[in-house]
């Protein structure tokens, strides 16, 4: 199976040269222009490489977002960065290489062969998150991208990039899988982790949100003790699983 990448940059002359070392190596490549692409796009696929241009706002996000999948579907994160570029703190334990630009085509690929050997190929039927979608939750001015883990009439339980404050009338949205309604809701955080886990519930969902919500999960089969599993921390859900048996 072959190996891929995800290319996220405007740079046009830096994109000239990763494609043809790309090329070269037989990768096949898919480019992107902005971190809302970019996290889309790895909810729903799967790429052996993902190479971000850190001078474009939500790039470390994006490289976050990458690290919260599993170890099989994890991919090597290159930052193309410059003398400008500012980073973050947590800059190293999310990126793998680092690429500076203007790219020096020799550096580029001494560094993409030394990360092939890393890269997992794309597999067609690859496993996935369960929901395979992008719940959107906005702290003030902040919008926040997070994976669903779980879905229920009363809540969710999320991955996201960072932990989650304990706050109360938090606005959010995301669109069911395999369809095309959109949900929003107030949900209010009643558990977090420190690796970006949290559980919310609905305090507030739209009718119509609530209406296609109720037959998404019919359709699904979900059932009624779902509901209190999804709202549950993982440890304190296992425990109650156990208890029922």
């Amino acid at each position: 199976m072959k190996l891929n990448a995800l290319l996220m940059s405007q740079d046009r002359p830096s994109l000239r040269v990763l494609g043809a070392l790309l090329d070269v190596l037989q990768i096949e490549q898919q480019t992107c222009h902005s971190s809302g692409e970019a996290i889309e796009l790895l909810v729903h696929s799967h790429y052996s490489a993902l190479v971000l241009d850190f001078d474009l706002p939500g790039a470390g996000q994006v490289a976050q977002m990458a690290q919260m999948a599993s170890t099989q579907r994890r991919p090597v994160v290159f930052a193309m960065v410059s003398a400008l570029t500012s980073v973050g703190g947590a800059f190293q334990s999310v990126v793998n290489f680092v690429l500076y630009k203007p790219l020096a085509y020799e550096q580029v690929a001494r560094s993409l062969h030394a990360a092939r050997r890393y890269m997992k190929p794309n597999p067609r039927h690859a496993i996935r998150h369960q929901l395979e979608t992008l719940v959107y939750l906005r702290f003030g001015a902040k919008a926040l991208p997070a994976i669903v883990l779980d879905l229920s009439e009363q809540g969710l339980a999320l991955q996201a990039p960072e932990p989650l404050p304990p706050v109360e009338n938090v606005p959010l949205r995301f669109v069911l899988p395999g369809t095309t309604h959109l949900v929003e809701a107030m949900g209010k955080v009643i558990w977090s982790e420190d690796d970006g886990r949290a559980g919310m519930f609905f305090l507030r969902l739209a009718p119509d949100s609530r209406q296609h919500l109720k037959k998404w999960l019919a359709k699904r089969g979900a059932k009624s003790e779902n509901a209190v599993r999804v709202l549950l921390p993982p440890q304190r859900a296992r425990r109650g699983a156990h208890a029922s048996h």
